[in-house]
């Protein structure tokens, strides 16, 4: 059975460790789990893991956020992956840091990243993975909110996350959306 995971994020130091880019951090913690490496390939830096008889194709796009639907196409595409296997990690203002959501569809919420997807998916129907980002920003500064970088008082919480997310997407290949959703949108 394989899978495809794929971190939302903007390539570049200038990027790293930001929050908009926690969908990269998540992968990468996923893949040195499971002792993968990442290699750049077509649209998207890629790492082949394999995990309980199931084999996972884990992306991080080098389209840069706004166009993250290209490369998540193409690795479908490319991999024959249902849309059912698939699940999208992204970053979420709507929700507190370290908090995670899972959703087997919906809206784009306003995210550039989930909008792209959505255009060249021509559905609003795919698993995602939010990850809670916070919202302590003044209005009309969300872009450079979510381009900062954590607190030093955050990151217990985001280490957390990210640990915790881990286990959902594991939870997800092994035992469903529907049972990811139970245990881990608390």
């Amino acid at each position: 059975m394989k899978f495809l995971i794929a971190g939302l994020g903007n390539i570049g130091p200038e990027y790293d460790s930001t929050r908009h880019n926690i969908g990269f951090d998540v992968a990468d913690a996923f893949v040195i789990k499971h002792g993968g490496n990442f290699n750049l390939s077509r649209h998207a830096f890629m790492a082949e893991c394999k995990w309980k008889g199931k084999v996972f194709f884990v992306i991080k796009p080098t389209t840069y956020m706004n166009l993250s639907g290209k490369a998540l196409k193409y690795w479908i595409d490319k991999e024959k992956i249902p849309l059912e296997n698939v699940l999208v990690l992204v970053d979420e203002i709507a929700l507190p840091v370290g908090k995670l959501r899972m959703r087997s569809g919906g809206s784009s919420g306003g995210h550039n990243g989930l909008k792209n997807i959505e255009l060249l998916l021509q559905t609003e129907q795919y698993p995602r993975l939010r990850f809670g980002v916070g919202n302590d920003f003044p209005k009309g500064r969300q872009a450079e909110f979510v381009l900062g970088r954590w607190k030093s008082d955050e990151m217990p919480a985001v280490k957390d996350g990210v640990l915790k997310s881990i286990e959902a997407i594991e939870c997800f290949a092994s035992q469903g959306l529907s049972k990811a959703m139970t245990l881990y949108n608390k």
